[in-house]
C-alpha cells in the first residue's frame, strides 16, 4: 500500500498569508460533517497511522483559463485535526498535470491530492468544490453503486491519476454522477459539486446506500 500524505508532483510553493476565515467557512461546515462520519479523519490502525482527507474550492475568476483555476485546498496532512482554520489551507494557483506540477502559496503545503482536485476544475467550470474522502464501504461497493472507479494500476497523486479522471469524465457518467472511486488507493472516494453542500450530499447518499439492506 501506497503512503498516505506524500507528495508526488513538483511543487512550487510560495510562503504567504492565510487566505480569510470567511472564505473556508462553507468548506469547514463540510469538513466537520465528513469527519462525524469518519471520511475524514486519522486512526492509528489505518493507512500506517497517517491521516486521510482534503476538500478544496474554487476561487478567481469564472472564466480563468484551464491551468490556472485557482482553488483553496486544505494542506497536506491535516486530516486528523478535528478543526481547521485558516493557517491550515493553501492556495493552488497553477496546475499543469502534463509536467506534473503544482504552483501554490500559503502558510502550508497543499494536499498531496491537489493534482486531482485540479484536473476536475479544469474538467468542468461548474465544479466548485472537490472533496476527498476514505470510506471501505463506498470503495468496496462501487460497482454495485455504478459509481466510476479509476484504474487499479494508476496511482493517487500522479498525472496519471488525473489523467484517468479525465478518461472517466468522457467514457463514464462521471460528469453527472460527480462521484468516483480511486482503484489503486485504498478506500478513496471523491466527489464534486457546483456548491460545497452539492458535493457532500453526493457522498452521504453512497454512504447511506452501502447501509441499506438490499
Amino acid at each position: 500500500m501506497e503512503q498516505e500524505g506524500v507528495i508526488k508532483f513538483d511543487l512550487l510553493f510560495s510562503k504567504a498569508a492565510p487566505v480569510t476565515m470567511d472564505s473556508i467557512s462553507d468548506l469547514e461546515t463540510w469538513r466537520g460533517i465528513l469527519r462525524e462520519q469518519q471520511l475524514i479523519g486519522q486512526d492509528p490502525d489505518r493507512y500506517e497511522g497517517y491521516s486521510y482527507g482534503n476538500v478544496s474550492k474554487r476561487i478567481g475568476s469564472a472564466d480563468a483559463p484551464r491551468g490556472h483555476r485557482k482553488f483553496i485546498i486544505s494542506g497536506t496532512q491535516t486530516g486528523g485535526l478535528a478543526q481547521l482554520d485558516n493557517s491550515h489551507y493553501a492556495i493552488v494557483t497553477a496546475c499543469d498535470t502534463d509536467h506534473n506540477r503544482i504552483v501554490a502559496e500559503g502558510p502550508i503545503r497543499p494536499s498531496s491530492e491537489s493534482l486531482t482536485h485540479g484536473i476536475l476544475y479544469d474538467l468542468d467550470e461548474n465544479i466548485r468544490f472537490v472533496f476527498h474522502v476514505h470510506s471501505k464501504a463506498i470503495w468496496e461497493s462501487a460497482p454495485q453503486q455504478c459509481i466510476p472507479v479509476t484504474s487499479p494500476a494508476v496511482p493517487f497523486g500522479t498525472p496519471a491519476m488525473a489523467y484517468e479522471v479525465q478518461r472517466l469524465f468522457n467514457e463514464t457518467d462521471l460528469a453527472n454522477r460527480r462521484i468516483f472511486a480511486m482503484g489503486g488507493h485504498e478506500d478513496g472516494v471523491v466527489s464534486c459539486g457546483h456548491t460545497a453542500e452539492a458535493a457532500g450530499s453526493i457522498l452521504l447518499a453512497a454512504l447511506a446506500a452501502c447501509q441499506t439492506p438490499r
